[in-house]
């Protein structure tokens, strides 16, 4: 009896589209030593225009494949029973101007949000306060509070973010890295969910 098959599907790629889909680029393949070159080079799906930018090649899909080839083959999936193909072309890289424009305003932005909290807490009556009783004089500007306080912001929101332009403190992901990740996997889910419906509505609609 032939060894089984094990396939893992990988989550989502990215592939050229009018070009054949193989197997290798959609899963991570165990199999026997013979039959391996073949699995891998094996075509499982032709992109077509009409498809548009989002494919979904589950399980079943390989499984009729490799069927036909290898009739009676054990076959079996560890992992996700579905592939996410996106065919959208690769984004060109943003121009300096562009950026500067986004930077500005995404700094202004939060500068004001921060400013506008600030006024909203009375920020400043209260370091006018603080400085009062620690030191026992009254003044409007309380630098040696402002001062590492606003530094110590800069600071925390660096160290919150975990990076710094490219470079990264430690491995671990930032808030926003987690927010980011679990956005597209929620698109994910959606996307496989929604595809099945359509599916069912086209079987339904065929009989």
């Amino acid at each position: 009896m032939e060894a089984p098959i094990y396939i893992r599907l990988r989550h989502r790629i990215r592939h050229q589209a009018n070009v054949p889909v193989q197997l290798k680029e959609i899963a991570e393949v165990s199999a026997p030593e013979n039959l391996l070159p073949d699995l891998l080079s094996m075509v499982i799906h032709e992109i077509k225009q009409e498809e548009g930018q989002i494919i979904i090649v589950d399980a079943m899909t390989v499984v009729e494949k490799l069927s036909q080839h290898w009739p009676g083959v054990d076959i079996q999936f560890i992992g996700p029973s579905q592939t996410i193909i996106d065919t959208a072309a690769q984004s060109k890289k943003l121009s300096m101007p562009i950026f500067l424009f986004v930077w500005c305003l995404l700094f202004i932005g939060a500068a004001l949000t921060i400013m506008n909290f600030h006024e909203d807490v009375s920020m400043r009556d209260v370091q006018i306060k603080l400085y009062e009783i620690v030191t026992g004089e009254k003044t409007e500007y309380p630098l040696i509070f402002q001062i590492p306080y606003s530094i110590g912001l800069g600071t925390g929101m660096v160290l919150f973010f975990n990076h710094l332009f490219k470079k990264r403190f430690n491995e671990e992901p930032s808030p926003l890295e987690v927010e980011m990740f679990n956005y597209q996997q929620d698109l994910d889910q959606y996307v496989i969910l929604h595809e099945r419906k359509e599916s069912r509505n086209d079987d339904d609609s065929s009989s």
